[in-house]
């Protein structure tokens, strides 16, 4: 009975003893999560992610900050949270670059794009959109392609930046077309749709929600949505494979990553309270007011993306020989 009783009391304490990693996990969270947007406010990511952090907030009790750590196309923010602590309070919305470009472009990196995080869940996507100046004749793609290989002046196409994912459309589309464009790097599409107004350069791909009120009011003109169907916000735009570019559906899509080393109990929380959120008719009402679409997928959904973001931008990138320092 003694070697019973002392089994007994080894068992319940070894049971109450927990390490400290799951202590944490079984008691988070317990203080306020930071959630880094690493581009400018007012950004379409910036958009997306005050969304989510304020559902999140409510779904998880503690307040969910958004802090905003733009640059280098994105990769100090990425860089801020692979170094922040894994312990689920430094969350990352990132971009599609992150994990399928930027390892891909940059000859180096100060964080390993693929072994320093951990995917948590998908959110959200915007339909990229091509756009053209109104000093551009072109009113198809067909038009623009055989205007771009007629022999005139050269056409400009803009960017959010080198690198960017509206660099990457663009290039996917010179691939497909036979197309040949000058590109023009800017520090945000908002520069770069000024420019495109003013006629400094003819076209662009961007995420719709960015020149939206311009294409509404005139001031530039949309000849096709890069999504797999027409957006509900301009119903008589095309979709590229409508205009007869085959194999062309491109959005820009976020989701949340968390530094590696981060407790399992933790990302599932997240992933699972994330998805969720995602799924409420609630948010897509409020995604579809920024001009996104909710894109909830789990973190096995996240990795399978990345990687076949990685081979589809991969080779884009070898054909057009694009690096950055």
């Amino acid at each position: 009975m003694k070697l019973i009783a002392r089994l007994l009391i080894a068992a319940v304490s070894a049971a109450c003893v927990a390490t400290p990693a799951s202590a944490a996990s079984a008691a988070y969270p317990d203080k306020p999560i930071r959630l880094v947007v690493p581009f400018p406010a007012g950004g379409t990511v910036n958009l997306i992610g005050r969304v989510l952090a304020q559902r999140l907030s409510e779904t998880l009790g503690q307040q969910v900050i958004v802090e905003n750590k733009p640059g280098a196309g994105g990769t100090l923010g990425a860089d801020l949270v692979a170094k922040s602590p894994p312990d689920g309070y430094t969350l990352l919305l990132a971009s599609s670059g992150h994990q399928s470009i930027h390892p891909l472009i940059y000859k180096k990196l100060p964080y390993d794009a693929n072994k320093d995080f951990v995917q948590v869940a998908l959110f959200a996507a915007v339909p990229n959109v091509l756009v053209v100046s109104n000093k551009v004749p072109a009113k198809t793609v067909k038009e623009l392609v055989a205007y771009a290989k007629s022999g005139g002046k050269p056409l400009f196409m803009g960017s959010a930046g080198n690198g960017s994912v509206n660099q990457m459309v663009g290039e996917l589309f010179q691939h497909k077309t036979g197309t040949s464009f000058e590109h023009v790097p800017f520090k945000g599409a908002g520069p770069a749709a000024v420019d495109l107004m003013s006629g400094q350069i003819d076209l662009m791909f961007v995420n719709l929600p960015n020149v939206l009120p311009h294409i509404q009011g005139g001031k530039m003109r949309a000849l096709a949505v890069a999504s797999a169907k027409r957006v509900a916000s301009l119903p008589e735009v095309p979709t590229m494979v409508e205009a007869g570019i085959a194999d062309f559906a491109v959005d820009s899509w976020s989701g949340v990553l968390v530094p590696a080393g981060t407790p399992k109990a933790i990302v599932d929380r997240l992933s699972l309270e994330i998805n969720k959120i995602a799924k409420e008719k609630k948010t897509a009402e409020s995604l579809a007011a920024q001009g996104a679409i909710p894109m909830p997928g789990t973190s096995a959904e996240y990795a399978a993306l990345v990687r076949v973001e990685t081979q589809r931008w991969g080779e884009v990138i070898r054909k057009a020989n694009i690096t950055l320092d």
